[in-house]
């Protein structure tokens, strides 16, 4: 034996063992997916749903490459779903199909070829392929490798006919533009499906006017419905509107004409603005709902059904009493509603089809300020100017920079106070002020930007035991809001659940403010015990037009009492309500369905426009920095949002889905930038223009800076779709 056959037979010896240990890893990884697959059967098929569908897009985009390469007779390497490292490869040999299992995580150092451990022939003798088509591990994106071309770098060069290289720049420019031209057409078959089979999509109804809105000035009303819009009015849908608005000019009139619920009809010009916030310009006019409960998610459906005592599908009939036939009508009601719970009465249909009407309920929250930004106190919720103390109804940081998400991780595992303000913590102190009102509020969070502010709260225990903590809060500027607002990362709420009062204030009505001290809770209204807000709203209520002694207690010690004027029932309380636990009502929805074959196509076409301007827009938006980045949703995120379609949704819309997915991943890939096809394109225009190709290291800095690029975006929206995910942001 030679001393060469010596060294590979020792080296062999040395690698068996490790090669052991990876085949039984991977035999142990097979057999644990299997185990959970068959535990978790339903998941498993929306999971495979899910990947099949997102594949299926990508298979669309790649195989428009790989078959006008073929017919352009470019030699075609590999064709591949994902990327590296391979999953499964196959490609024909001289003794049938050699097929490649994890070729790179399961080497065969017996081998001088890449063909792994895992590899083998099946089938009879066939002559050779060209091709290897295969499936990567990373579920992503996917390639089709032509010889000579590069993705990371300049064109390759060689003598082979066939390289893609050789190839005349219209051919080169036709493999390019494939993908995106399949990827559109496929949006359009699609669709032209989904609107044979018939899908219902939010209607063109006026779900709700802004105040001040353009909608609001030309005298739109809820429950209009836009029947024309910009001379079009064949099959509208609600994004028909949006989209109007996004696309129109500025200072462009777009002309609508509007149906009113009593039948009659009238024409009206709206010009679209910017709202402080808003991504995009609009009219004003706010989506429209049905009064049914849409489906949810089965934890979402116990705790809707635990809150409210509604179930997915109960019909909402009657709200405090008042029939209601519109999701319009239900926000007046609860406007001149002060308490805890509004009753709603349903209709809800039986699983043997029998309808029962059952009782349900809509918890209340009040809100300090009208729009979370007023900070004159007369404007202030209050009950005849005694304003409750401020409570944490919800913790809404929103994402957040990641210097300061790094400093708030370390303060919880380093730092000696590592307790966090939480939903249902009671503000009884904000730097020297004891229970501050919300402009108290705003005024000190301003002061402390970006410096640690301590914050005292009352916290309840399970069992009702209240503990004193202070903490410590480090206000930040949000840049998400219009103008740009400091913030503690909290949604404030009025404690009307409690008596105590944060503090008296002079009012129109009330200008000379009640004598209550900070912090006392109120005992009785003129001898009548009281135990939260509402009952001491209901007595001044009982006693408007007269004198009433207010009792109160601020300890052990110290107690009172101090008399005050009630005045008109209407004035008595100033009140903000909003929902506590929103509703999630289904929306209005219209059946949008073809009559036949050549309106499905003209359907499907308008549709796959639509989403492919929409498209533009959002990128035109995120360049001129009128959209944040954050908004932006990933690979993970649509794989995320995909699922939940496929859980919950018929699968006609996970295919509406798709059509969107398939036409922005077109839109995507023609921008003008390396390695995507428009960028590779102007490349050749370039070349063809200036009558050779770029320079080796012109083309290898452009591939370069692009990738660079192209990873960091992947890397920030990768990012904030895991944000999202884990956190909800």
């Amino acid at each position: 034996m030679s001393e060469k056959e010596q060294d590979t037979q020792q080296a062999d010896g040395i690698n068996q063992p490790a090669r052991n240990t990876r085949l039984i890893l991977l035999i142990m990884l097979v057999i644990a997916i299997i185990v959970l697959i068959i535990r978790n059967i339903d998941v498993s098929k929306n999971i495979l749903m899910v990947l099949l569908g997102f594949g299926a897009v990508i298979v669309v985009h790649e195989f428009g490459h790989f078959v006008v390469a073929k017919l352009c007779r470019i030699k075609v390497e590999a064709f591949s779903i994902g990327f590296p490292p391979v999953l499964i490869g196959i490609k024909k040999a001289d003794r049938g199909w050699r097929v490649r299992i994890l070729p790179g995580l399961l080497q065969n150092e017996k081998k001088e070829s890449d063909d792994g451990l895992l590899s083998f022939t099946i089938g009879k003798k066939i002559l050779p392929g060209e091709t290897e088509y295969m499936i990567g591990l990373i579920p992503f994106g996917g390639f089709v490798k032509m010889l000579g071309q590069e993705d990371v770098g300049p064109v390759k060069t060689n003598d082979d006919p066939r390289s893609y290289a050789n190839k005349p720049a219209l051919a080169r420019a036709a493999v390019l533009a494939a993908g995106v031209s399949f990827n559109v057409i496929s949006a359009v078959i699609v669709y032209i499906i989904v609107f044979l089979i018939g899908i219902n999509l939010a209607a063109p109804i006026v779900g709700g006017v802004v105040a001040g809105s353009p909608a609001a000035k030309a005298g739109i009303r809820p429950g209009d419905e836009v029947i024309e819009i910009a001379g079009n009015s064949s099959r509208l849908d609600f994004s028909d509107i949006v989209m109007e608005a996004v696309l129109s000019d500025e200072n462009e009139p777009v002309p609508l004409k509007v149906r009113h619920l009593d039948g009659t009809s009238d024409d009206v010009t709206l010009i679209a603005e910017q709202f402080p916030g808003a991504k995009m310009r609009a009219f004003g006019i706010e989506r429209p709902f049905s009064l049914k409960i849409a489906q949810v998610p089965p934890k979402d459906a116990s705790h809707l059904f635990a809150m409210t005592g509604l179930k997915p599908g109960d019909n909402i009939k009657a709200v405090d009493g008042v029939d209601v036939n519109y999701s319009w009508q239900v926000a007046p009601i609860i406007e001149n509603v002060f308490e805890a719970n509004v009753p709603i009465t349903a209709l809800r249909t039986e699983t043997a089809g029998q309808q029962n009407i059952i009782k349900g309920h809509l918890p209340l929250s009040f809100m300090p300020s009208n729009d979370l930004r007023e900070e004159s106190e007369a404007n202030l919720a209050n009950i005849c100017g005694i304003v409750p103390q401020l409570r944490i109804a919800n913790i809404a940081e929103g994402p957040r920079p990641l210097k300061k998400m790094f400093r708030d991780l370390f303060s919880r595992l380093f730092g000696k106070n590592r307790e966090k303000l939480k939903a249902g913590d009671i503000i009884i102190g904000l730097d020297d002020v004891n229970y501050p009102t919300f402009s108290e509020m705003r005024e000190i969070t301003i002061r402390y930007e970006n410096k640690n502010l301590p914050v005292t709260v009352l916290r309840k225990d399970d069992k009702g035991n209240e503990k004193r903590l202070v903490l410590t809060v480090t206000p930040w500027r949000d840049t998400e809001t219009e103008p740009a607002r400091v913030v503690l990362g909290i949604l404030p709420e009025l404690n009307t659940q409690e008596t105590a009062a944060a503090a008296t204030i002079a009012t129109e009505q009330y200008p000379n403010p009640a004598a209550i001290p900070r912090g006392a809770r109120i005992t009785a209204i003129d001898g009548v015990e009281v135990s939260n807000f509402y009952e001491i709203a209901d007595q001044l209520k009982r006693n408007s037009q007269q004198r009433v002694t207010i009792d109160w207690r601020l300890d052990d010690q110290k107690a009172g009492n101090t008399i005050i004027e009630v005045g008109d029932t209407r004035g008595i309380v100033r009140a903000f309500p909003a929902q506590k636990e929103m509703l999630p009502l289904k929306d209005m929805e219209n059946l949008y369905k073809a009559d036949g074959p050549i309106d499905a196509i003209k359907m499907g076409y308008k549709k796959t426009k639509t989403f492919i301007v929409q498209t533009y827009i959002t990128l035109y938006q995120l360049i001129g920095g009128l959209l944040s980045p954050k908004q932006l949703m990933g690979p993970v995120g649509i794989l995320t949002f995909s699922y939940k379609i496929v859980a919950a949704q018929p699968f006609v819309y996970y295919l509406y889905f798709l059509g969107l997915i398939s036409a922005s991943i077109a839109v995507l890939n023609f921008l003008p930038l390396p390695p995507f096809d428009g960028g590779l394109t102007v490349l050749l225009i370039i070349e063809k223009i200036k009558g050779s190709p770029l320079s080796m290291k012109t083309q290898e800095a452009i591939a370069y800076v692009a990738w660079g690029m192209i990873l960091m975006l992947m890397l920030y929206v990768t990012y904030n779709d895991i944000l999202r995910l884990i956190f909800g942001f």
